[in-house]
């Protein structure tokens, strides 16, 4: 009996040893990381952005970046997640273009005990372990603020970004959370709530010229993102009422920025993409390497469990504090954003 539990005794160890040096060996070896990018939001300005910073903070940090781009909607992303997956990748970092329809190959990412991380876009009705992203039930009310400040009494046109994304349903609800208290004093009307089926300027140019050519009399816009407000303005332009209608978009996109200073958009949301980018690969790496990462909350995608989540604070850019704020942090230079307004010397 006690040469048995010698025995034993014997395994036990030598299996706590090499479990020890096994756990060792992975944190020596390099972090591979498959970054799966939907088409349609690869061609916004800021995704370039993000998977530079990403990637170039993933390899100072010693890790490799698989990048991958579906090449036309929810289909081919779930094919180019497949195919990361065969690269024997050590974590999945996902924006998805469909919030809930990728749900099936993130489940098997999962399952095969790979950590899959949801950047920018929550991932619905599956288990991930972790999402990053900035506030943007914070947007919504930032661009509430600016446009109760600007215009407290008038008619309001809402446009809102994909119905596919999470995200233009939190921004919705912040937006409201600011506007409902004047809608239901009567000082504001909202014309038309439109929701649109992708991120696209040319959907929003349409649906927005639809809402023009029955009615003109909107004093301000509230565009999902900038992409769309570009398609605002143009009508606007078109109809001779440019910087007379104000109007709201994020991601500080250059355009935008310089519409800002030229007075045809009231303000932009900057989301500082470096902070959140960078933060994003070292969770990434922590993750693969199964270390700890504190969490800034714990939120709900409908799975049944509670996701770890990383939140990132947007600031409102107007104007006068464009220089402090994206010119700042290198997001865009001087040059480039008053290139069409003559810059006043202090």
């Amino acid at each position: 009996m006690k040469k048995c539990n010698s025995f034993l005794l014997l395994v036990a160890i030598f299996l706590l040893f090499s479990c020890s040096k096994e756990t060792k060996i992975q944190k020596k070896d390099k972090v591979t990381i498959g970054f799966s990018v939907a088409t349609d939001t690869f061609i916004l300005e800021r995704w370039n952005k993000d998977i530079n910073i990403f990637a170039s903070t993933a390899k100072d940090l010693g890790a490799e970046v698989i990048v991958q781009l579906s090449a036309g909607g929810t289909k081919e992303q779930i094919d180019q997640i497949n195919y990361l997956l065969k690269q024997r990748i050590n974590v999945l970092v996902v924006i998805a273009h469909d919030m809930e329809m990728i749900a099936g190959v993130i489940k098997q990412a999962h399952d095969a005990g790979i950590p899959v991380i949801a950047y920018d876009r929550m991932i619905m009705g599956v288990p991930i372990d972790a999402y990053i992203s900035f506030d943007n039930e914070e947007v919504g009310r930032l661009f509430g603020r600016a446009l109760t400040a600007h215009v407290p009494k008038g008619n309001y046109l809402i446009v809102n970004g994909s119905v596919r994304d999470n995200n233009s349903y939190l921004v919705h609800n912040g937006l409201m959370e600011i506007l409902q208290p004047n809608i239901v004093k009567g000082s504001i009307k909202i014309v038309q709530d439109i929701w649109l089926n992708e991120w696209s300027f040319d959907e929003a140019l349409e649906k927005i010229g639809k809402v023009f050519d029955s009615t003109t009399d909107i004093d301000a816009i509230s565009c999902g993102n900038d992409q769309i407000a570009s398609a605002a303005i143009q009508i606007l332009s078109e109809r001779r009422m440019a910087g007379k209608v104000a109007v709201v978009g994020q991601d500080a996109d250059l355009i935008s920025c310089q519409r800002v200073v030229e007075g045809t958009q009231l303000m932009t949301v900057y989301k500082p993409i470096a902070k959140l980018a960078s933060r994003a690969a070292k969770l990434a790496i922590a993750l693969a390497r199964r270390e700890s990462f504190p969490y800034d909350m714990l939120m709900d995608n409908k799975s049944g469990s509670m996701i770890s989540s990383y939140i990132e604070k947007p600031l409102a850019v107007y104007k006068d504090n464009m220089e402090t704020t994206v010119i700042k942090d290198g997001f865009h230079s001087q040059e480039d954003i008053f290139r069409n307004v003559p810059m006043v010397k202090k």
